[in-house]
């Protein structure tokens, strides 16, 4: 299974695990502030916003902690300044990463990333080094118990996708532009049909076969990035045979 699809199901089990728990709300609420303070507190003219927004209402974060953080980014409360950057590196079995962060302090952040990296048997890299290998797409995932193939190629075409995939057993991969992805997520909501997921995302160009040692090793190296409060999001090009996989979740 490829890198991107995976673990975005990893993910997407992981968060409402973390949800419960609210582990989650220090990432949504500066992903809120930075989206409001970048593209302004409405989210009908600002896309970020509403992705923030719609995580938010997933993780059942209420109401107060969503407009507070919208207005510390719009400047109408005082708050933390927060930036964005992103780490660059290499995992496991040759395997590239791209760690999205929000910080308060980019020298600390820094600091607790790169040990990370190398705790988990990798190493951060030069701005650059693997960014190069990755493109920006819309990614929406779709179960296949959901909807025929045929029914949601034609709705996803012609609302504007790239390509859908449908190697993954249980789920369809629909491709977008960042363009276009708004579009064609409207139009399987206007005809109720529910996303796994739905995300901007980095797509790597080429992935690189990953064996069970360094599978179980990288899993664990991207877990550790991830629950990290400073860490948004995690790009990698790995690519688990499901076989392998399998046995790996079991562990």
């Amino acid at each position: 299974m490829g890198g991107h699809s995976h673990w975005a199901g990893i993910k997407h089990k992981k968060a409402l695990t973390d949800a419960k728990k609210g582990k989650v709300y220090t990432k949504i609420i500066r992903e809120i502030t930075i989206a409001a303070k970048m593209g302004g507190g409405d989210p009908a003219s600002n896309p970020r916003l509403r992705k923030a927004m719609e995580d938010g209402r997933n993780a059942n974060m209420p109401a107060d902690n969503v407009k507070r953080a919208i207005m510390k980014g719009t400047g109408q409360l005082p708050g933390t300044t927060f930036e964005e950057l992103v780490y660059e590196g290499y995992g496991p079995g040759g395997t590239a990463l791209l760690v999205e962060t929000t910080t308060d302090n980019k020298n600390r952040s820094f600091s607790e990333i790169r040990k990370i990296f190398e705790t988990g048997g990798g190493s951060i890299g030069s701005a650059g080094c693997v960014a190069w290998m990755f493109k920006q797409k819309g990614c929406i995932i779709v179960a296949k118990t959901s909807i025929d193939e045929e029914k949601l190629m034609n709705l996803a075409l012609e609302a504007g996708a790239d390509d859908i995939k449908s190697e993954d057993a249980e789920v369809y991969e629909i491709y977008t532009t960042p363009q276009a992805f708004d579009t064609v997520k409207a139009k399987l909501d206007e005809n109720k049909i529910v996303a796994e997921s739905a995300e901007i995302t980095m797509i790597a160009d080429n992935q690189v076969a990953v064996d069970e040692a360094s599978g179980a090793k990288l899993l664990k190296l991207m877990d550790s990035l991830e629950a990290h409060d400073d860490v948004k999001n995690i790009y990698s090009n790995f690519d688990i045979p499901d076989e392998i996989l399998a046995k790996l979740e079991k562990a």
